[in-house]
């Protein structure tokens, strides 16, 4: 993850494919119940930060705060609600409301959208930060003009990483992975 950016604006061409690689994710029932906010430079990023840190001193990674653009990705609950009532889906059942639901779907596929665009843009040579709006989102969709029936799940910081600045590793960077033999089960638990 990259906590700190170069400002260089990002090509738009090359910002689109990184954005479009979301689109491409899949969803139960194709509902494709996510969606994608661009923040693309200063002036629209400042909008995002506004909402989640209007206060930006003292904060732990100046260098994010650059970052020339902010991904913000939704999901729409109700697609998915929507989809399974028409009548290929109607005898699951999951049409008849998003509680109906045992896993949240459009979370799950609005993260694998998120993922998505994450690689693509590493493999372009940018960087990436993903992270959540938590007690912002409302703010957040205020300020953005998105419907309150989206849910924002979290935001993807893209750009050229600043390796000379990006000294300072999150307070989770230490922390061990686990051993494969404890998340790994081979035929049964």
């Amino acid at each position: 993850m990259t906590r700190a950016f170069k400002p260089e604006p990002i090509p738009h061409e090359l910002l689109e494919t990184v954005v479009d690689a979301g689109r491409r994710a899949p969803s139960a029932g194709n509902s494709q119940g996510f969606e994608f906010v661009v923040l693309e430079g200063h002036s629209q990023t400042t909008r995002y930060w506004d909402a989640t840190l209007p206060e930006r001193q003292p904060f732990g990674f100046p260098g994010l705060l650059v970052a020339p653009a902010l991904v913000i990705v939704l999901a729409h609950s109700q697609a998915y609600v929507d989809r399974y009532a028409e009548p290929d889906k109607a005898d699951t059942g999951l049409g008849a409301g998003a509680n109906r639901w045992p896993v949240p779907y459009w979370t799950v596929d609005a993260a694998f959208a998120a993922m998505l665009i994450q690689l693509a843009a590493i493999d372009a040579g940018l960087g990436v930060l993903f992270f959540g709006p938590f007690e912002h989102e409302a703010g957040v969709l205020q300020a953005l003009g998105i419907p309150d029936d989206r849910q924002a799940i979290g935001t993807i910081a893209l750009g050229w990483p600043d390796t000379e600045h990006d000294t300072r590793a999150g307070t989770s960077a230490g922390r061990a992975r686990r051993d494969p033999a404890d998340m790994i089960h081979w035929g049964r638990w």
